[in-house]
């Protein structure tokens, strides 16, 4: 694909950055490759493909939920520095 296919300066534009002629010329040539690359991957067949959103597949490694005894609140509450009707009083942070 040549560099006249597509406008190099409006691609830098949407990518807000300024480019030299020489990085116009470079970066053209290179997304000229890329696109021509994908115009390659088109030509595929890939009827038989199964749509997937990752390449490989992804498994939940968390444990099972289980109930555990847990501590009491009395118990929770005992080193704090402040506490009010069983909880912890912070300082206030939203004026």
């Amino acid at each position: 694909m040549s560099n006249n296919d597509f406008d190099i300066k409006y691609v830098a534009n949407l990518a807000r950055i300024k480019l030299t002629s020489d990085q116009e010329d470079r970066l053209g040539s290179q997304l000229g490759d890329i696109l021509g690359y994908v115009k390659k991957l088109e030509e595929l067949d890939v009827s038989n493909v199964e749509p997937m959103a990752h390449a490989v597949p992804l498994h939940n490694v968390m444990r099972a939920d289980q109930v555990q005894p847990s501590i009491t609140n009395e118990e929770a509450l005992a080193n704090a520095p402040k506490k009010a009707n069983g909880l912890f009083v912070v300082p206030k942070i939203v004026e």
